[in-house]
């Protein structure tokens, strides 16, 4: 039994599972995980000593890379001045100020913890500037494991096959409305005949936790239109897309402004964090300006925040179109290669993330996303981390690249993607 394998036994004595977040246990896959020692650049290397590209990316914030030196550095030095005040710091205004200036809807900010933070805090504050309280959200897409937004949830809770979770009483999601990703007639009549009670419309501009799965021609906008016609509010969750997709989001590729936009993941460098914002009229309604209550005791943490500048100002002198136009070469090849074999394949890609489904037709939404072979998925996973290449151990997640990912790394990952296809 090598080291991987003790500690996970050894997990499963004192944490559910062997893992603090369920999709990590890898049994959708038909394997055991593979506990990390460290990451650098674009590899992970396990406690066995294995090293492994990696297109994990700690599930999206390392658009830099593992252990990129400037937020290293700057978190280092943040501790040196102390881990946590529970008071104002200066770094949530720099950070704040780079969010603002770099997101096109955003005129206020409200940093929290996590993206389930960010997202159950713009609900929240939608339903409260409304005054109204239900709320639309697409099948498949995930807003995080607040209690509302787990009815048709993508992400680890299609992973395990969980429809919803119990310990949600059917009170709380008898306000949320599910439509089908890119179905703009089913969002119409939706507001046909809950108009008056719909606070919001809440989406991820691209949906990535069915797998990715682009927004179709149009429906960005239409959603939009939709919302002001109603009176609604529109969020964007911008957890996994932003400043990925481009450094002004998925708002800004798409040029689309949401009410408000939910954001975590990359804003952190890679520590826990997310951020409400918006429009000013509306941010203002937040306690201590407004009524509607939000707080945290860890919010704007120096480290994450540190963090969080030193990436985004590095982020902003990248070439975005440059990577994209690389990720975009290899999923041809890859898509191709699939393809000579007989292997049905079809590859969603869009800026530096990616999903192959095992489908010879196109996903468009959460129930073809179901369709495809998530058995061959599995089997894939377990021959590519076999071959030292790290993915997602499931079918209804993102592979995400880095500045940091090389030709030598997308070309170990067509070879070991050629010896599976045979």
């Amino acid at each position: 039994m090598n080291r991987s394998s003790r500690l996970f036994a050894a997990a499963r004595q004192i944490i559910p599972g062997g893992v603090n977040s369920p999709v990590r246990a890898c049994m959708a896959v038909g394997c055991d995980p593979i506990f990390i020692a460290r990451g650098q650049g674009s590899a992970v290397t396990s406690v066995d000593g294995v090293r492994y590209v990696d297109f994990l990316g700690s599930w999206g914030p390392l658009l830099l890379g593992h252990a990129f030196e400037t937020v290293r550095d700057a978190v280092c030095s943040a501790m040196e001045r102390g881990a946590s005040f529970g008071a104002p710091c200066e770094d949530e205004l720099r950070l704040a100020e780079l969010v603002v200036n770099a997101l096109p809807s955003v005129d206020m900010v409200r940093m929290v913890n996590s993206g389930t933070e960010a997202t159950m805090s713009a609900l929240r504050l939608a339903r409260g500037y409304t005054g109204r309280s239900g709320f639309i959200k697409f099948e498949g897409c995930y807003h995080g494991h607040g209690d509302a937004f787990l009815a048709s949830a993508g992400s680890g809770v299609a992973t395990l096959s969980i429809p919803g979770t119990p310990g949600v009483p059917p009170a709380v999601v008898a306000n949320t409305f599910l439509a089908p990703y890119n179905d703009l007639e089913a969002v119409r009549r939706l507001f046909s005949s809950h108009g008056p009670d719909i606070a919001a419309v809440i989406v991820e501009p691209v949906a990535g936790n069915m797998g990715l799965v682009p927004p179709s021609p149009g429906f960005l906008q239409g959603l939009r239109d939709l919302c002001d016609a109603h009176g609604s509010l529109l969020i964007f969750d911008e957890v996994i897309t932003g400043f990925r997709v481009s450094y002004r989001g998925a708002q800004g590729r798409f040029g689309i402004a949401p009410d408000l936009t939910a954001l975590g993941k990359i804003i952190g460098g890679g520590l826990p964090v997310g951020a409400y914002g918006g429009n000013r009229a509306i941010m203002e309604s937040v306690a201590p300006c407004g009524e509607i209550y939000q707080a945290g005791t860890l919010s704007g943490n120096p480290l994450a925040m540190a963090a969080g500048i030193a990436t985004l100002e590095e982020l902003r002198r990248r070439d975005y179109a440059a990577l994209e136009e690389r990720v975009e070469a290899f999923c041809r090849e890859l898509e191709d290669l699939f393809r000579r074999k007989g292997i049905a394949v079809h590859i969603s890609r869009l800026a530096s993330m990616f999903t192959l489904f095992f489908s010879s037709a196109p996903v468009t939404d959460f129930t073809s996303a179901k369709a495809a072979d998530s058995g061959c998925y599995a089997r894939f996973f377990r021959h590519m981390r076999d071959n030292g290449i790290f993915l997602a151990p499931s079918a209804f997640e993102t592979a995400m690249v880095s500045f940091c990912h090389t030709d030598a790394d997308f070309n170990a990952t067509l070879e070991a993607a050629l010896s599976f296809a045979g």
